[in-house]
């Protein structure tokens, strides 16, 4: 079946058409979207989108793209989603982005010209192994690359154009969402999943060639208070308890060979310490926690608050408040009770030439909350690599391969109604 279609892409000139543009979000901004910025690619895509016959394409004020590919069968067909993120991450910088591309990538370290201190080596990304011959396209060092997710905006535009210039190929409605802030935790904030109309979705924003992920962890967000006792330095003995050195007492506790992101992997979770800001008389600690099972959760909750505690005894005038806030859950909770989705999503990737692998993910996509929002939305692979760094690499081989994947899965879910 992957052989009867023959694709003439436009992936890689889209995405190194949106890669250029700084769509960097800010977790400081009360706004959404956080930063303007994400909507001048919003508003390419809605051109673009245009251009290509969709006449419902649209931006909204908050920075979501909204589209609409018309079905062009008599079957009652579910409406399927294809969603991927235009922002990306606050951990580097985005700005003035200079992508190069590696022809026919013979192995090895690749050294990033602009920086040479910055460079992909396999022996951190085994992934390349796999890309012997193929085109590798990274920055020139001084930035990220943004693959994580215009990649994945790239493949879906590029998949849309292709099955609207073959109608012969049969398929239901299909619609189009971009969405900001997703490297935030606001990437569904403010979408309308009534406009949207989706029966279910596929976030694209994966890594490894070939995968499919129908788990992440479950999330939750931790800030712990501390009121220390404030007086003057210089007469304090018996009297401060300071409220930095209590926060940086509970840090200095947490577990060092365990439960940490550092030294863990596979299904294990973790507590991280992500902020520590304050005075002496006030100081605050910001954690996350990261586990597949509410569980898991529930016992790093205790154990770090059993940690505060034990910090307290020592600080007998001082107190703490510490609150937890849900994130997100293991979107495998929704997506169990929907199997013919990822069986769908597994044909698609097999026509597309790969083998399919079933994986979870190590932290969050949109689609882990739209899954408990009502829409089941499992994520398919980008071909994105060490995102939200200057050595993040895609290659043009695996974007290729992802829209043929989604191309195939619109067929697949016709064939199958």
């Amino acid at each position: 079946m992957a052989s009867a279609l023959t694709f003439t892409h436009t992936v890689t000139e889209r995405f190194l058409r949106y890669a250029v543009i700084d769509t960097q979000s800010d977790p400081a901004s009360p706004t959404c979207p956080s930063t303007e910025k994400q909507k001048d690619l919003g508003a390419l895509l809605v051109k673009e989108l245009r251009e290509m016959g969709i006449g419902d394409a649209h931006l909204d004020a908050h920075g979501y793209v909204y589209a609409t590919i018309p079905p062009n069968t008599g079957k009652r067909v579910p409406v399927i989603c294809f969603c991927a993120h235009m922002d990306t991450s606050p951990d580097c910088t985005g700005r003035d982005v200079r992508p190069q591309i590696v022809q026919n990538y013979r192995g090895g370290d690749i050294v990033l010209p602009a920086d040479p201190t910055q460079v992909i080596r396999v022996a951190d990304n085994p992934a390349l192994k796999s890309q012997i011959g193929n085109n590798i396209v990274t920055t020139d060092g001084t930035t990220l690359l943004g693959a994580d997710n215009k990649a994945g905006v790239a493949e879906i535009m590029d998949a849309a154009q292709f099955l609207l210039h073959n109608p012969q190929l049969k398929h239901g409605a299909i619609k189009i969402l971009f969405t900001p802030d997703e490297e935030i935790g606001r990437g569904v904030d403010r979408v309308d999943l009534k406009k949207l109309g989706a029966d279910f979705a596929y976030t694209i924003d994966g890594e490894t060639a070939g995968n499919i992920e129908d788990e992440t962890f479950s999330a939750d967000g931790v800030t712990i208070v501390i009121e220390g006792v404030s007086t003057h330095p210089g007469f304090a003995k018996g009297r401060m308890e300071h409220a930095i050195k209590i926060a940086a007492a509970i840090v200095e506790r947490l577990p060092k060979h365990t439960c940490s992101p550092e030294t863990t992997e596979g299904k294990q979770g973790f507590l991280h310490p992500i902020a520590l800001s304050g005075t002496l008389e006030k100081a605050t600690l910001s954690l996350i926690v990261r586990d597949f099972t509410d569980e898991g959760l529930q016992e790093k909750e205790a154990l770090l608050e059993n940690i505060v505690k034990d910090v307290m005894k020592c600080f007998p005038r001082s107190s703490y408040r510490m609150d937890v806030k849900q994130q997100y859950r293991n979107m495998k909770q929704v997506i169990d009770r929907h199997p013919e989705i990822i069986d769908h999503a597994m044909e698609a990737i097999r026509r597309a030439g790969l083998t399919p692998v079933k994986t979870s993910i190590r932290g969050g996509t949109d689609g882990s909350r739209l899954s408990f929002m009502g829409l089941p939305c499992p994520n398919i692979f980008a071909g994105e690599h060490a995102f939200h760094s200057r050595t993040e690499w895609v290659s043009v081989q695996d974007m290729e391969a992802a829209v043929r994947a989604i191309v195939h899965l619109a067929m697949v879910c016709e064939e199958r109604a």
